[in-house]
């Protein structure tokens, strides 16, 4: 069983947003795949099937960001699933924007989606895959920065990390265990 958990905020006023690189990675991957986002589980929206044999889920939280930690801890509960099963894709203003990052463990950093998660499963041992947003301009406060639409300009580029991350995704479900 694998996981892959995009974060992002659901509906359409945040679609293209900067805070929404995990959710628009997972709707990439799940159309790669021919997988649909065709019901609603453990507080997520979730395009499921098979590769090599084992079961994949893409999910993505219905919880609003902050409160990611909620859905991914149902739904490690519910597929008995382990940390090790686990990728989360999200955005990261530490990161140059356009940009992607895979790490394995580490801490949420400024990104509170990933606090929560951390809190709610209690370890940071799981794999994750940041997607560069940049920091904010100046003056520009960090919720108004993340919650605004990519600009047109700019989207070409973060289309390609969002397909780079994808590419990531999808290695890790076609991973096999050990």
């Amino acid at each position: 069983m694998k996981i892959v958990v995009g974060l992002g905020n659901y509906g359409d006023k945040y679609a293209y947003t900067f805070h929404n690189m995990g959710f628009l990675c997972a709707e990439c991957l799940a159309d790669r795949l021919g997988w649909k986002f065709d019901r609603r589980e453990c507080d997520s929206s979730i395009a499921s099937g098979y590769i090599g044999g084992e079961k994949a889920v893409i999910a993505r939280p219905l919880t609003y960001m902050n409160l990611s930690g909620v859905a991914v801890k149902q739904l490690l509960a519910k597929y008995k699933a382990g940390p090790e099963d686990l990728v989360v894709v999200y955005d990261d203003i530490d990161i140059p924007k356009a940009t992607i990052r895979v790490r394995e463990k580490g801490s949420a950093g400024t990104h509170n989606g990933m606090r929560n998660i951390i809190a709610e499963i209690k370890t940071e041992n799981f794999k994750r895959i940041r997607i560069g947003i940049g920091r904010p301009p100046e003056f520009v406060p960090l919720a108004d920065y993340v919650l605004s639409d990519v600009p047109k300009a700019e989207r070409p580029a973060m289309a390609a990390a969002i397909e780079a991350a994808a590419d990531e995704a999808e290695k890790f479900i076609r991973s096999v265990k050990n």
